[in-house]
């Protein structure tokens, strides 16, 4: 479990898919994602299940995010490894999702910064992209306050959306600390 001032980041529980599945058939939330279609309830457990599993294998992965003034599920933050395009890999890619009633606040870069921190200074991964339809300005803004900077554009093959990918290096990342 990982703390900020507002915010606590844990690992998914098997209870969490009620708010996670509220935050995944959001169209508004969910536009810029994959082929832009809100997800089922179904297809939502599935992925929770993915996220459970992903840190036994890989030692990291996508942390719940709660507010931790009302420990309500504001969404996720964290590490994932981005096979959806194949042409960054080997890769991980840090990235976030956040229900539409906390957008605006500055959650989802206090999020990405605890999880970056934890991306360089716990799991000492050397490099770390993020990935966003070209459309979607405000991830795009988080980027760049994390200190990502733009590295090229290109299509996701399954769903031919156009996509921005930005890095940051280890040793980027430590020369701003």
């Amino acid at each position: 479990m990982l703390s900020t001032e507002r915010l606590t980041l844990r690992r998914f529980r098997r209870d969490d898919l009620d708010a996670l599945a509220a935050i995944d058939a959001d169209p508004d939330v969910m536009r810029y994602i994959m082929d832009g279609r809100p997800r089922t309830r179904d297809q939502t457990a599935e992925s929770l299940h993915r996220m459970m599993r992903r840190w036994d294998e890989y030692g990291f992965g996508l942390f719940a995010v709660e507010v931790r003034e009302t420990g309500v599920l504001a969404g996720w933050a964290g590490l994932a490894i981005p096979t959806f395009l194949p042409e960054v890999m080997p890769a991980v890619e840090i990235g976030w999702r956040l229900a539409r009633p906390f957008w605006g606040f500055g959650y989802a870069t206090e999020a990405a910064t605890e999880a970056m921190r934890f991306a360089f200074e716990t799991c000492g991964l050397p490099r770390l992209i993020s990935i966003r339809h070209v459309d979607n300005v405000r991830s795009g803004r988080v980027m760049t306050k994390l200190g990502m900077r733009h590295t090229f554009d290109t299509v996701v093959p399954e769903h031919h959306q156009p996509v921005a990918v930005h890095e940051l290096t280890r040793e980027q990342y430590l020369a701003r600390r």
